[in-house]
């Protein structure tokens, strides 16, 4: 386990902002969900403050607010199991997910501005099938986080959400992995440290928050915390 690293490539940064806990509540109903929130707040108040808080949704049937399709290239059935949960660590570890954070701002008005081909290009693919484009730049989004094409091969699974408030709007990237590495390689090459390209991402959105958390492993309905010596 390690903190959150900060990233720092042309033009563009990547911030560190590591906390200690991370609770993702989830649910259809937002009063209930705001309820528990506060109850899991008084519960842990004599031992953490509370420094930040998103109120995620799910938008049409898993898009990114600037209307391309999110985790695309999510691995499916037993690899996205062997991407997303550790094994071979033994009593404690197996079985437990490391996972990276962040929250990204988009400015939506700078995105529309540009052509659709130029907005086709920044992503990778499509907008009208979700086609990969062959021919996309090497500042592609798609192309810069190909986990087939890392060394060792970088798979993540995604389970972001979109996010709207008074301040802005944009994505909390949330991806799983069998350690922190795959995150850290495609995060590297994103802001341009392994080639000097940076992610066309970076022209309308930026990350202003980043943190890594372990998930313990679940035995029996409870958490597993004796890697913790709990």
């Amino acid at each position: 386990m390690t903190a959150f690293p900060n990233l720092t490539g042309p033009g563009c940064e990547v911030p560190s902002t590591q906390s200690d806990l991370w609770i993702w509540l989830r649910g259809d109903k937002r009063g209930e969900l705001v309820l528990m929130a506060r109850s899991l707040e008084a519960e842990l108040g004599d031992a953490f403050g509370l420094e930040h808080m998103v109120d995620g949704f799910r938008h049409d049937t898993g898009r990114d607010l600037t209307s391309y399709e999110d985790g695309t290239e999510n691995p499916k059935g037993d690899d996205a199991i062997n991407a997303a949960f550790a094994t071979g660590g033994g009593e404690g570890l197996d079985g437990s997910s490391f996972v990276a954070v962040q929250q990204w701002v988009h400015d939506l008005g700078r995105f529309s501005s540009f052509d659709q081909q130029d907005r086709d290009n920044i992503i990778g693919r499509r907008l009208k099938d979700n086609v990969e484009l062959e021919d996309a730049p090497a500042s592609a989004h798609v192309k810069r986080t190909a986990q087939e094409s890392f060394d060792p091969e970088a798979f993540v699974l995604r389970r972001s959400m979109t996010w709207a408030d008074s301040s802005g709007e944009g994505l909390m990237f949330v991806a799983f992995g069998n350690s922190h590495d795959a995150f850290g390689a495609q995060m590297r090459r994103m802001v341009g440290l392994d080639d000097g390209i940076v992610d066309g991402l970076f022209r309308f959105s930026r990350p202003v928050t980043g943190s890594y958390y372990w998930c313990p492993p679940v035995v029996d309905g409870h958490l597993d915390l004796s890697r913790l010596g709990l």
